[in-house]
């Protein structure tokens, strides 16, 4: 069985989507419409924009999608995938892979989220800290001891885990932490606390689109952030989508499941090309894993 997993935020750069565009009259047309559907052209931003423009979160999630949507069109092929998976918004990219959402769809959805969590942002300061060489359990009894919101948010793999919360609470936490082994503790140049209750204004706004949106039965199933397991019930896939703002991304969980069942190769598509695979590398370094 083969797994492709889709990057989310963090997996930007300088440049993204310009060989495609330039090489594939299909990538071409699928970036003319995404400029269409956003309202502005997203593709000067990719190709010609600074590092600190695609860090802006209502340019990073559709860059990132759209990133990696046309390069799983432009080589997809390379493959014949039997599941997939997306890291946080990968999510989406994966859904529209897998064909659960058409592209306007997928697009219209992630421009929704990023807006939304943008807004969720502003309203309240909040940040993440990467928190490096400490074991899972450690980290989290460590979050549920400080009183301010703290939570684990991205479960990476074995050994990397982000945490999600308050300004203060995240600072208490890297202390803490430190003082636990972390071989490193750092707060994230992120604009807030993704994953967590903070993003509970997002969450609403999000359901509200994603109630409206038609979601078809997929070609083949997906792993979710939220729950870990894999899923082809649409109802269950847009419950999920939406439980993700605010619940923690499985991603460690998701690939022990996959390798469980069967999974024997992962292909991340678009980003960076080394993000998941590293990941992967983390749990089980004799699979064998590409990028595209």
């Amino acid at each position: 069985m083969i797994a492709y997993v889709f990057p989310g935020q963090a997996s930007q750069f300088v440049g993204m989507g310009k060989d495609l565009y330039e090489n594939s009259p299909v990538a071409k047309e699928l970036f003319e419409r995404a400029n269409e559907i956003l309202g502005f052209r997203i593709s000067d931003v990719m190709f010609e924009g600074t590092l600190e423009e695609l860090k802006q979160t209502k340019v990073t999630q559709p860059a990132v999608f759209l990133h990696s949507y046309i390069s799983y069109v432009v080589n997809g092929d390379k493959y014949s995938p039997d599941v997939v998976a997306g890291h946080s918004l990968g999510e989406f990219t994966a859904l529209v892979a897998n064909g659960t959402l058409n592209f306007d769809s997928g697009l219209r959805l992630v421009q929704i989220r990023a807006n939304a969590m943008q807004k969720a942002c502003e309203a309240e300061p909040s940040t993440m800290a990467a928190i490096l060489g400490l074991e899972d359990d450690i980290v989290k009894n460590v979050c549920d001891s400080i009183e301010d919101i703290v939570i684990p948010a991205n479960y990476n793999c074995p050994g990397q885990l982000v945490i999600s919360g308050s300004i203060e609470g995240i600072n208490k936490a890297i202390e803490k932490l430190k003082e636990k082994g972390a071989r490193r503790a750092i707060a994230l140049p992120v604009g807030g606390a993704f994953h967590s209750p903070f993003m509970e204004p997002a969450k609403e706004e999000l359901a509200a689109a994603i109630e409206n949106t038609e979601f078809n039965t997929p070609k083949m199933p997906i792993y979710q952030n939220a729950t870990a397991k894999r899923e082809i019930s649409p109802e269950k896939i847009k419950e999920n989508l939406v439980k993700q703002l605010t619940a923690p991304v499985l991603w460690t969980q998701i690939m022990q499941n996959m390798i469980a069942d069967g999974v024997k190769q992962f292909v991340e598509v678009g980003g960076n090309g080394k993000t998941l695979v590293n990941f992967v590398k983390r749990i089980d370094r004799s699979l064998p894993t590409d990028a595209i």
